[in-house]
């Protein structure tokens, strides 16, 4: 697909997430909502990449049934250390838990992105993963985020890109907007990749 036309198609986002409508409207990238019912496996001994691939083209395709028209765009964002898969944690406590184990420490966040061409049968699936720097956190500060934010909604239980969890980080390596959870550069370039039909 050329520039111009990845900017005139009008795109299906199989996701529910606020923070990828923002980013993809931040492209300039036209797109309605369609939110896929399926649930996501959570298996935490599963390879991070696989899980997020997995996730991803399951919610992708469950969205692409309903249309033959559409390019289809999904996606799914974990956080991963020391061989654990943290997801959106299930209440408050659990989401001290995740901070807790977090602070210091430096983390990987992997996304998945499967975009469906219906017209053609097209399917990619990729990854981008970012390495975040997280400085010593104190309790006070954890109790302060979990009970005064909204940690549930998102892996690890923190956001990079709005409130108080932004000053946990102290760097990353890799693609910022991979961690607000879509990783625009990669998906811009897959984009191109698709037949224009």
């Amino acid at each position: 697909m050329n520039i111009e036309n990845i900017f005139k198609e009008k795109y299906i986002l199989a996701s529910k997430s606020t923070r990828r409508r923002t980013l993809l409207r931040q492209l300039g990238i036209r797109f309605r909502v369609v939110v896929s019912e399926v649930k996501e496996v959570e298996l935490n001994y599963a390879s991070p990449e696989k899980l997020v691939r997995h996730n991803s083209e399951i919610k992708a395709k469950a969205v692409a049934e309903k249309f033959n028209d559409k390019i289809i765009i999904a996606a799914d964002t974990v956080v991963y250390l020391d061989g654990f898969v943290f997801h959106k944690p299930k209440d408050n406590r659990e989401a001290v838990k995740y901070l807790k184990t977090l602070s210091g420490r430096m983390h990987t966040v992997y996304t998945g992105i499967c975009i469906i061409n219906t017209r053609t049968g097209e399917e990619i699936i990729d990854c981008e993963k970012t390495k975040v720097y997280f400085r010593e956190l104190t309790d006070r500060e954890i109790r302060y985020y979990v009970e005064n934010y909204n940690p549930l909604d998102k892996a690890g239980a923190y956001g990079i890109q709005e409130d108080f969890g932004c000053l946990f980080i102290e760097k990353i390596s890799g693609d910022y907007y991979n961690v607000v959870g879509l990783p625009l550069t990669r998906l811009y370039k897959n984009l191109l990749k698709l037949s224009n039909k």
